[in-house]
């Protein structure tokens, strides 16, 4: 027995003397680790060692309401070896850059619509693909009706500060022709078929026309590539255009507000006499989705997997996802999430396999 604690206490020595050697030379061994974090994301190409195939990850989860787990709404969708982007919320351009899929590598972004939280973060977007990547290119940006007067104020509110990087950092860092962003404005006829707004080898993108009345000509998309497929909502009421639009996909990245919780919201606003935001808690419940109705819709459809993002009200902790989905899960009967920042979802090449991961989970630590 005794030496059973001699043993511990040998044990326990070291253990104090390795913790105590770790703390005199923690700067040091900070600095070596941070080199080793560049090494790995300036060094690498991520996109290039994703395996081919469509996959969909969320820089943004959030919706205007104050979160700070979620950003503004945005998807990230990577088809073999380019990356686009659906709508740029708020704090959407720093999680690109925190998932290790940087702007510089955006081939493309496509907007839902002009609602204030789904391109607050435009004018980031494309000025860190300008200056992060040497673009010499715009950006080109999908979307409907309007496009042209938003790609032109973000870039006339960024016209100083393109004189700045240029002056500071020369023209071969940052080409003058790269600036801002080239429109691609479309109408997506709600009595009309989908619009294929974009066509590359192996993918193809379509625009559909959503109810988000009076938001006239909101859209969503749907990406299919190479046999895989994703449809994303943007903001929209219950809508039979997206049901046909979500026919058989592999995976739905929707919009949910959930009416029991904004209610809470409302009843609250209305005791301590904030009129204002009573009203709009009111107001939201008629262009937006219920899960339990997604839940149906994608059931509808025969969607594969369903991924819930646009989280309207937040939900600051988990326990309360199961109130937001309410019977969602026992309606729609296959896999379904509360989508988070950093989600992450891979549909490889010649198979119908599903693999889920989250790209911010170090971060989370």
């Amino acid at each position: 027995m005794r030496k059973v604690w001699i043993g511990l206490g040998t044990v326990v020595g070291l253990l104090v003397v390795g913790l105590g050697l770790a703390w005199l030379f923690r700067d040091r061994i900070a600095l070596v680790g941070m080199r080793k974090a560049y090494e790995q994301i300036l060094a690498s190409d991520p996109v290039a060692e994703l395996p081919d195939g469509l996959h969909v990850g969320l820089c943004g989860s959030g919706s205007p309401m104050a979160d700070p787990t979620r950003a503004g709404p945005c998807v990230v969708v990577v088809a073999g070896k380019d990356e686009f982007v659906v709508d740029s919320g708020p704090g959407s351009t720093r999680n690109l850059l925190l998932m290790n899929l940087p702007p510089p590598r955006v081939s493309a972004a496509f907007i839902t619509h002009y609602h204030s939280d789904h391109i607050g973060d435009l004018g980031e977007l494309m000025l860190q693909r300008w200056a992060g990547g040497a673009a010499k290119t715009p950006l080109p940006i999908y979307g409907p009706q309007g496009l042209d007067g938003v790609v032109k104020g973000f870039e006339a509110a960024y016209q100083l500060d393109r004189g700045y990087r240029i002056a500071h950092h020369g023209e071969k860092v940052v080409p003058p022709s790269g600036f801002g962003g080239a429109p691609h404005a479309f109408t997506a006829d709600p009595d009309g078929q989908d619009v294929l707004v974009l066509e590359k080898p192996g993918l193809k993108v379509f625009a559909f026309p959503v109810m988000h009345h009076p938001v006239e000509g909101a859209v969503g998309y749907r990406f299919e590539y190479k046999g895989r497929s994703v449809v994303i909502s943007g903001d929209t009421g219950p809508s039979e255009r997206l049901v046909r639009a979500a026919k058989n996909v592999d995976l739905l990245v929707h919009e949910g507000l959930a009416p029991n919780l904004v209610a809470v919201q409302q009843d609250v606003a209305t005791k301590a006499g904030k009129t204002n935001y009573a009203h709009i808690f009111h107001d939201i419940l008629t262009y937006h989705t219920a899960p339990e109705t997604a839940a149906r819709e994608a059931k509808t459809a025969g969607v594969k997997a369903v991924l819930f993002y646009h989280i309207i009200p937040p939900l600051p902790v988990r326990a309360l996802e199961g109130p937001f989905l309410g019977r969602s899960r026992e309606i729609f009967g296959g896999p379904m999430r509360v989508g988070h920042d950093g989600d992450f979802v891979s549909l490889p090449v010649g198979s119908k396999a599903m693999h889920w991961s989250d790209r911010l989970a170090l971060l989370k630590l």
